[in-house]
């Protein structure tokens, strides 16, 4: 096709209708359009008007060959060659009107071709074409003007009985390259391109023949092969790729953020962040808002609540116990996981009976493609995930475990340098987890089974009648679950049974009288079976409104077991009805929830909604809840989100962490109940860089939390069984965090929280003899408020496959009030000028030692044929700090060491260094 140089006297229709010189006789933008004919003359200068047309067009008198720009082709418009045609080369000159834009606005044949379907094919391809706008003494206008479109017929290839056939991948992940390109024998055109599924099909003439393969990320390879007449040669091409799991951002149907506050974490940023052993849960400690026990173990303290005050859910499931031994990774395998949702405040009404925050687990969906295997083993553990899906039948099955042989490794360690007869310390876990899909018409069901075990004791020395124990925990979880479209929106019903067990056993050696033998003399179990049942349905109702209700009901039946010598910690003749100690019970919770999204326009976002829940206790106790929540959201500018969010919350009494049975015959004290307010503001500053802050008020109108003392030595509040050991209390702070999400080969975050956390509570007054004073009411700081926490998190993938990552962690420490960790303690001296150390008041106790630690991860990853290599090094503490736990307070030595009045104070911290260092190796098929 060709715009033709030359135009000598060329007749142009000029419409300066769109014109905006203001030149006398020239139509303003508003005026109706006048056609004017002019000629326009070659010169040596340009195309010109002649002084004559200039002056009827209202130019200045000596305008006389004022100059006209002519267009310019910018976006050609290729007009193809009509398929199945078979003739001569040909040509079609069209003229063209082109306005002021430089757009074809109209097309007129002056020369058609001897085939109509190449006329055709040049009208239908010219009003594709765009120009730089013609211009009169620099004024955009409109010009016609010739252009002609020139036909040569393809070249005509035999056909040929020769052919390859086959698929291209990627090396290592056996993905299907849908984007992949096929050069034959150095041609500049591709000779064939892959589908949807990776195959493609490329016809060749006998003889050697190379084939360049070309796609998006990998590197191009050059493949030869050898045919004879008539072969059909079908191959497995593997690209290489450039970078092995790369950081990569994925467009996710994400859900869109109604609730205040969620952060949600997938692919990489769930598995390679540095000191959580490549487990998913375990990344959450890593949030803003959330403390913790003591460095590594995984139960989140979020916003100044007991741990217990968390709800951990598996796409709906309760989880009762989440991670192995505290220090170890979650129950669940990490290619069971999607992504972790994390509520820090104000969860939306589907989480139900939690005091605090909620954090959820979505399963991964099934993959349909192939079979997908991966095993794993560190010095901890190893496992294995295997996932295979049955096309004709549309089922989906996947396995996986977990075998810890810590066990045998700490006995390794611990009794290295021990005698054979000392005693022996015990720790091991195992878990599994098995889901079967299939698909029913539009919708799904499932069954999904998952469990958990933990091991953990000493065994007694082999000396007559030394004693020693352990603690086992378990729990089973099978939940079925279908979801289906319902009434125009989609529907979900799901029946779940469960199986928690703890258990304390008690073992002694005793003498045969020719040996000395180890047995177990009893053990105190606690036993707890559920049944529940769930339903929801939601429904976009209109574009501005969304409606989502559900109900759900649990039936628990809890029992205690003493068998042998067994008796409940701090086990008293008089206590047998404690629901602490012996607790069993039968109870029922019953929920039901409704929210409404509704955006009245579209900054605006509204979520209402309503919980209700009904606790019963047999016999006879019935407690009822009612939780109205609402969450608010303003988008200011497309990046600037100002948020805010309130509700209601109930939980039962809790100790700790979950402990079956327990949580279930302790609600007979009553609900725990209080509030969240959470205002705030989400700003994505620009491609890459997302901020966050919220502030919050919590406010506890009753609380009942037993520490693990009043369970073990028989302690209540208040000093009585017969009295509510309830109290109220507060939370405040606020919460910040920038972060970068997965993409452009890194990831990470920072994040600092300021946390205030109160209870209030009766206790004493002591005096310098160590006795009681007097009983006074105040408000302390709630054993878990770590008052600063600063989290640093980073990981960037390199181009030759290495990965590294590191974390960098700060927190204050907790108050020492003697709930899991020592009491402060004064040093006096007593009327005979002896020196000792006495119980400080508790709202006088100081507080634990700040703590800082580096966490480090190092990773590479290879690609074979058909599997991934990856070897990583993952490092919790590599800066190797020993954190302050409690204080030891003692008399030291002075002057005269045989006399107490010449001791000094000696406050000992006492540390743990916890520093765990993994070797990890996983192949991935």
């Amino acid at each position: 096709m060709v715009l033709p140089r030359a135009v000598h006297l060329v007749l142009a229709l000029v419409l300066l209708a769109c014109a905006t010189a203001r030149a006398q006789g020239v139509p303003s933008a508003t005026s109706e359009p006048r056609a004017v004919e002019v000629d326009v003359h070659a010169t040596d200068a340009g195309q010109t008007l002649s002084a004559e047309d200039a002056a009827r067009l209202g130019l200045s008198p000596d305008a006389g060959d004022t100059p006209l720009a002519p267009p310019v082709l910018t976006a050609d418009a290729p007009a193809a060659w009509p398929e199945g045609l078979e003739g001569t080369p040909g040509e079609v000159e069209l003229e063209l009107l082109v306005d002021v834009e430089g757009r074809v606005a109209e097309t007129q044949v002056v020369r058609a071709a001897s085939e109509p379907r190449l006329t055709d094919a040049a009208l239908a391809a010219a009003p594709g074409l765009r120009f730089t706008p013609a211009t009169l003494a620099g004024t955009p206008v409109a010009v016609r003007l010739p252009f002609i479109y020139r036909f040569t017929p393809p070249a005509q290839v035999p056909a040929s009985s020769t052919h390859v056939t086959g698929e291209v991948r990627a090396r290592g992940t056996r993905r299907p390259l849908t984007d992949a390109a096929l050069f034959l024998d150095g041609a500049p055109e591709p000779a064939a391109t892959t589908d949807a599924q990776g195959r493609f099909a490329v016809d060749v003439t006998p003889g050697t023949h190379a084939l360049e393969v070309r796609a998006p990320g990998h590197a191009t390879t050059t493949f030869t092969e050898t045919l004879t007449q008539g072969q059909t040669l079908q191959v497995i091409y593997r690209l290489q790729p450039r970078e092995v799991n790369p950081y990569e951002t994925v467009v996710r149907d994400e859900r869109p953020r109604t609730e205040v506050t969620r952060i949600s974490l997938h692919e990489q940023e769930l598995r390679e962040v540095p000191g959580t052993l490549g487990d998913p849960f375990r990344v959450v400690m890593l949030m803003p808002g959330v403390g913790s026990l003591a460095s590594g173990i995984s139960y989140p303290v979020v916003r100044g609540s007991q741990p217990a005050a968390t709800g951990f859910f598996l796409d709906g499931v309760r989880i009762p116990m989440l991670y192995h031994l505290l220090l170890g990774p979650a129950v669940v395998h990490p290619d069971f996981i999607d992504t972790v949702d994390f509520y820090p405040g104000a969860p939306p009404v589907q989480y139900g009976r939690v005091l605090g925050s909620a954090v959820e687990g979505r399963l991964s969906r099934p993959r349909e493609d192939r079979l997908h295997f991966t095993a794993y083993a560190d010095l901890l553990n190893a496992g294995g995930f295997i996932e295979q899906p049955f096309e004709s039948t549309g089922t989906s099955v996947s396995l996986a475990g977990r075998f810890s042989y810590s066990a045998l490794l700490l006995s390794l360690a611990a009794n290295a340098f021990q005698r054979a007869d000392a005693e022996h310390l015990r720790a091991g876990f195992w878990d599994y987890q098995a889901r079967v899909e299939q698909k029913v018409g539009k919708g799904r069901l499932r069954l999904f089974a998952l469990g958990s075990s933990d091991d953990v004791g000493i065994a007694p020395e082999l000396r007559d009648a030394a004693d020693g124990g352990g603690v086992v925990s378990r729990f089973h979880r099978i939940d079925l679950r279908g979801t289906h479209p319902v009434a125009g929106g989609e529907g979900e019903v799901g029946v779940t049974l469960g199986w928690d067990g703890l258990g304390l056993s008690g073992e002694r050696t005793r003498s045969t009288g020719e040996a000395l033998i180890r047995e177990k003399v009893g053990e105190y179990g606690l036993r707890q079976a559920s049944l529940a049942a769930r339903a929801g349905w939601r429904r976009a109702l209109t574009s501005s409104l969304e409606l989502a209700v559900g109900a759900d009901v649990e039936h628990r039946r809890s029992a205690t077991t003493l068998t042998g010598t067994a008796r409940p910690p701090g086990w008293r003749p008089s206590d047998d009805a404690d629901p602490l100690k012996r607790p069993s019970a039968l109870a029922t919770f019953s929920g039901a929830y409704a929210s409404a999204t509704w955006k009245p326009s579209e900054r605006w976002t509204v979520t209402p909604g309503l919980r209700v829940d009904a606790y019963h206790l047999v016999p006879g106790m019935t407690f009822t809840a009612v939780e109205p929540r609402l969450a608010v959201r303003h988008a200011l500018t497309d990046s600037l989100t100002l948020k805010g969010g309130a509700g209601l919350y109930h939980q039962p009494p809790t100790v700790l962490v979950h402990v079956p049975a327990i949580d279930t015959a302790s609600l007979r004290y009553g609900l725990q109940s209080g509030a969240q307010l959470d205002v705030g503001a989400e700003w994505r500053a620009f491609e890459g860089l997302e901020l966050s802050a919220d502030a919050y008020f919590n406010p506890l109108s009753r609380a009942v939390e037993f520490d693990l003392l009043d369970v073990a030595e028989n302690r209540r509040r208040r000093g009585s069984l017969g009295e509510a050991p309830a109290t109220t209390g507060y939370a405040y702070g606020f919460d910040l965090m920038a972060r970068h999400p997965l993409g452009r080969h890194w990831f990470g975050w920072v994040s600092y929280s300021f946390l205030q956390s109160r209870r209030k509570a009766r206790f004493s007054r002591i005096g310098d003899d160590n006795r009681v004073l007097e009983t006074v009411e105040g408000t302390l700081p709630f054993a878990f408020e770590q008052a600063h926490t600063l989290n640093a998190a980073l990981s960037y993938k390199f181009g030759n496959n290495w990965t590294v990552g590191t974390v960098v962690h700060f927190n204050t420490g907790r108050p020492e009030t003697g709930q899991i960790t020592s009491q402060t303690q004064r040093w006096v001296s007593d009327g005979d000028g002896v020196n000792h150390w006495v119980r400080q008041d508790l709202d006088r106790t100081q507080r634990l030692a700040p703590f800082f630690r580096v966490d480090a991860r190092v990773a590479k990853s290879w690609a074979s044929q058909d599997f991934t290599l990856d070897v990583s090094l993952d490092v919790l503490n590599l800066s190797a700090q020993q954190e302050v736990v409690a204080y030891e307070y003692r008399a030291g030595s002075g002057d005269d060491p045989d006399t107490p009045r010449g001791a000094s104070p000696i406050r000992a911290p006492i540390r743990i260094p916890v520093i765990l260092p993994l070797l990890g190796l996983k192949a991935t098929y």
